[in-house]
């Protein structure tokens, strides 16, 4: 009997379990089973912005439903905040190519958010993380997903340090302030970037980047120039080529290995502490 050929979907599938097995897979099962991101019974919402990382989020749920040891749902959301209407059919067709039973729900974020004269990407962010929380709920779901991936936390870790002076990073999971019983998760965390496009290009996959009206015209695989994320990506590859090849795995690990004390003041639980604390207590005690 000859051997079935293998559907574009089920070869894009079969990819990630098999030539990028150690680079998505494995990773992705470790960020779930290290962070305790999924627990039995868990209604998971996938939210899918259109972009790569989004869209192999819902992959490996796809597959993870069907070699999990314990029972949870996954729901798949693409949420669109205003994409215009080339951007979304260009979703559309990705979600047809890999087979992700997605729901679009309409919103009109975009428009409420470029009316603004300033903080316009911080107000779209804002809005759309709170219309995720809502619409999943509204689905039934307990948490939900998002494509954050590891270069996304280093970035952050760098961004926060250059812009805010402060030393913090994206979580790999949190509760939400706003809507009770629901978390965030983020299961791509220990994934790199560039092993995300290399999975892309191998499939033929392209993608969209942000898609607002200031960004349309750089849409589809295009960096956005201007970001402050972009310069952080090109200034970790500068610093690479000074110190070491480990530099990324550096800064990651840092905010894994913080030495108290060696920290001259921190905050937790919103109280501001100061390395002095702890110095007097120690001077008392001698």
């Amino acid at each position: 009997m000859a051997k079935r050929e293998l559907t574009r979907q089920q070869q894009i599938e079969r990819s990630i379990i098999t030539t990028y097995r150690s680079k998505l897979w494995a990773p992705f099962i470790k960020a779930i089973k290290d962070y305790e991101l999924i627990k039995p019974n868990d209604v998971v919402c996938a939210c899918i912005s259109g972009g790569k990382d989004s869209m192999l989020l819902a992959k490996l749920f796809q597959e993870l439903k069907k070699h999990s040891d314990f029972d949870f749902e996954v729901k798949y959301l693409v949420m669109n905040p205003g994409y215009n209407e080339a951007n979304l059919e260009y979703t559309k067709k990705n979600l047809e190519i890999l087979g992700i039973p997605a729901v679009i729900v309409e919103t009109n974020i975009f428009e409420v958010a470029n009316a603004q004269e300033k903080n316009m990407c911080y107000l779209c962010a804002k809005m759309r993380r709170g219309a995720l929380y809502r619409i999943a709920q509204d689905m039934g779901c307990n948490k939900i997903a998002l494509g954050h991936h590891y270069d996304d936390v280093i970035e952050t870790i760098l961004m926060n340090m250059l812009n805010t002076g402060s030393f913090q990073t994206m979580l790999p999971k949190l509760h939400s302030d706003n809507y009770e019983g629901m978390e965030l998760i983020r299961p791509l965390y220990l994934i790199r970037e560039k092993d995300i496009k290399t999975w892309a290009k191998a499939n033929g996959l392209r993608f969209l980047m942000c898609a607002c009206r200031f960004t349309e015209a750089c849409s589809v695989d295009n960096e956005i120039n201007a970001s402050k994320r972009l310069t952080t990506k090109n200034l970790i590859q500068e610093l690479k080529k000074h110190y070491s090849d480990t530099v990324e795995e550096n800064i990651f690990s840092a905010a894994t290995n913080v030495n108290m004390d060696k920290i001259i003041g921190y905050k937790k639980d919103g109280i501001r502490h100061t390395f002095l604390e702890e110095y007097e207590k120690k001077d008392n005690k001698k």
